[in-house]
């Protein structure tokens, strides 16, 4: 085991929105140690973001109003309290942004551009270069933290073990360059979600939930884990991951419709093309089974979709499809976790020492269901709350080079991981704890689950593994259907369920809390 990091440094595990914020509001009072799975910038899901960041800065809009769109398709469950304080603070996170040099787009006048998403009830959604959103977000962090002296970036980077002494986080175990390196200080894990465990996926291929095996071995509490937002337009080209088609085609009057040029949604929402996702999705997958195919028509967009969604354009040209003379063939998949590490409004889990931010964290804000574009702004605010709040509370130096021994005995050398056994996972979870599940399915995934944990030496797949069992438990325990978890079993929501659903992590076993 090395020594690279020496003393209590804060280590912030993962470079997107919510973590590079997280070490920049860090590193404006002492020094931080930032990890990226990739080269900096790369392969988050920052980065790959087409929608913007919601907030109420529109003339006739208002925080109160915003608020009230994220409760309403939340699905009853969402923390009031969280969606107040994080909706109340879209403005200034927008601020924030801004300072580090994001140019949010605006009109010949000067005046910012606002879009409008599904169930948003104004127009409120900001982008930077239209479609470009996140990549515009990303590319401003990390020209930021280039120049932070205080920030010691350590690329290709994976956190292994969150290492735990007593009733506190004391630091963790990353492997670089095939290495294990003790980092000895606070943690913040900010790892993304969990869509890559799914076969049809809009996330990067690293999004597989690393970052929720970590606390949840160490000892931290998780919640909402059943609850798995797909999304209903992804380019479906055969790509692995699935290009996203933003749902702002959506809102900017694109509508989604079958071969025969069909309006389908109409017959399940009244507000078809913008009723929450889970509802578009669900319809989209229903009208699939039954042996239709699904597309978004933005021809009424004319030339300007170039323009507008210059992502999505490209995305469709380096398959062959023109989206101004050809609808764009959809399909739903995997796209954002609700649940995750159980953390306050200030990031903190249930461990002493050991922070969480963005989606690998569940503040509460999205409740059974997000509502379009918030990720971005709970992504800001968390990770500003997190740097402060790390700075505020940072203990003095603990003792733990036992601690540490024994974390490098348990991690090991670290046997090849098995590729075959995750594309069974894949497809499983897709097959059996997708859009619309049901008792038998889940049954079925968690035999099988358990059948691919018994002949697994990778710890990494076994990471992921446990990660996915926790889905197939939570879901399983949830009978009925609310926001994004839908069961056949039980297809109404059932008022004695409207709660959070908190989980440990026993010997390697997923337990209610």
């Amino acid at each position: 085991m090395s020594a690279r990091a020496s003393g209590d440094i804060p280590i912030v595990v993962g470079a997107g929105l919510a973590g590079a914020t997280a070490a920049l509001e860090i590193a404006r009072h002492r020094p931080v140690i930032l990890l990226s799975a990739e080269p900096l910038g790369e392969g988050t899901a920052t980065g790959w973001a087409q929608g913007g960041i919601a907030a109420a800065v529109g003339g006739d809009d208002a925080a109160a109003f915003h608020a009230a769109d994220t409760l309403a398709v939340a699905g009853g469950i969402a923390d009031a309290r969280a969606v107040a304080s994080i909706i109340g603070a879209a403005a200034n996170a927008v601020a924030y942004l801004e300072s580090l040099g994001v140019c949010f787009d605006r009109d010949a006048a000067g005046v910012r551009m606002l879009g409008r998403e599904a169930a948003h009830g104004h127009s409120r959604i900001l982008h930077a270069g239209g479609d470009a959103t996140g990549s515009s977000i990303q590319r401003a962090l990390v020209a930021r933290i280039r120049r932070e002296e205080r920030i010691r970036v350590i690329e290709r980077a994976t956190a292994e073990h969150v290492v735990r002494q007593d009733d506190r986080v004391v630091g963790l175990l990353a492997r670089i360059d095939g290495e294990l390196v003790a980092f000895r200080g606070p943690v913040v894990l900010a790892t993304g979600g969990i869509g890559a465990l799914y076969r049809s996926t809009t996330n990067p291929p690293h999004a597989c939930g690393d970052g929720i095996a970590l606390a949840g071995r160490a000892g931290a509490t998780l919640v909402d884990l059943e609850f798995v937002q797909f999304h209903p337009t992804a380019l479906e080209i055969g790509r692995d991951p699935m290009p996203l088609v933003t749902e702002a085609l959506r809102g900017a009057g694109a509508s989604v419709v079958d071969e025969n040029g069909m309006r389908f949604l109409l017959d399940f929402d009244a507000r078809a093309e913008l009723a929450p996702r889970d509802v578009v999705a669900r319809a989209v997958a229903l009208h699939r089974s039954r042996g239709h195919r699904t597309f978004l028509d933005a021809r009424s967009l004319g030339t300007s979709l170039s323009e507008r969604f210059p992502t999505v354009f490209a995305s469709c040209r380096s398959a062959g499809i023109d989206p101004c003379v050809t609808p764009i063939p959809i399909a739903p998949a995997a796209h954002f976790h609700m649940g995750g590490i159980a953390v306050d409004l200030r990031g903190r889990s249930s461990l002493s020492g050991l922070w969480a931010c963005g989606e690998v964290s569940s503040t509460g804000l999205h409740g059974a269901n997000r509502l379009a574009s918030n990720s971005l702004l709970e992504a800001t605010v968390l990770g500003l709350a997190v740097g402060r709040d790390i700075v505020a509370s940072l203990a003095l130096p603990v003792q733990s080079s036992r601690a540490f021994a024994g974390a490098l005995r348990r991690c090991g050398g670290g046997a090849p991981f098995d590729s075959a056994a995750f594309a069974e996972l894949r497809a499983l979870m897709e097959e059996r704890v997708g859009l619309v599940r049901d008792l038998s399915g889940l049954s079925e995934a968690h035999t099988r689950i358990s059948r691919l944990v018994a002949c697994c030496a990778s710890d990494q797949l076994r990471r992921r593994l446990l990660v996915a069992e926790g889905i197939v438990q939570a879901a399983s325990q949830r009978l009925e259907s609310r926001g994004a978890h839908a069961l056949r079993d039980y297809p109404a929501a059932d008022p004695h369920l409207a709660h959070r659903n908190f989980l440990r992590i026993d010997s390697q076993k997923v337990r209610a809390s």
